[in-house]
């Protein structure tokens, strides 16, 4: 089902389809682990590294939000989605540089700590995999829509 578009724009494909399925089910898992890590870590942990237990529990209210914005995929959550998404490849590539630049800077590593190396470098390579889907899936990517919207515009 596509979005309802003024005929001037060609639609919107839905985030949560094709290999965006594949992107929401990824984000679920590292939303679950980071969700998990970060109780953990605020129950148990919190007095020994408040800083970087803070920053996985803000990673996994990201994930959480972002998996729940791809896989709706409506004009209010697509917005939703970018700023998550957004904030999460700023939040990895600045706290993974400053994980590498002084090792001991959070007390503790994070989800995003090195790049997110404890995570098999996932949450690094994540957001920027839904930055360009969430690009791909702006404008009526198939190429049918596109070619009849050109040519309604040059008519």
């Amino acid at each position: 089902m596509q979005e309802t578009t003024r005929p001037d724009r060609p639609a919107r494909r839905r985030t949560g389809r094709g290999f965006g399925r594949v992107l929401v089910t990824v984000y679920g898992v590292l939303a679950f682990a980071a969700l998990g890590r970060s109780s953990y870590e605020l129950v148990v942990k919190f007095q020994e590294a408040p800083v970087a237990y803070a920053l996985s529990t803000l990673a996994a209210v990201v994930y959480v939000v972002a998996t729940f914005a791809l896989a709706i995929g409506s004009p209010r959550w697509r917005t939703v989605a970018w700023v998550t998404v957004g904030i999460e490849a700023v939040g990895v590539v600045t706290v993974g540089a400053l994980s590498l630049a002084d090792p001991g800077v959070f007390g503790e590593s994070t989800v995003w700590s090195g790049f997110g190396e404890g995570y098999g470098y996932v949450p690094l390579v994540l957001p920027f995999v839904g930055l360009w889907w969430l690009r791909r899936t702006s404008t009526g990517a198939d190429e049918d829509t596109a070619e009849h919207t050109d040519e309604e515009r040059t008519a």
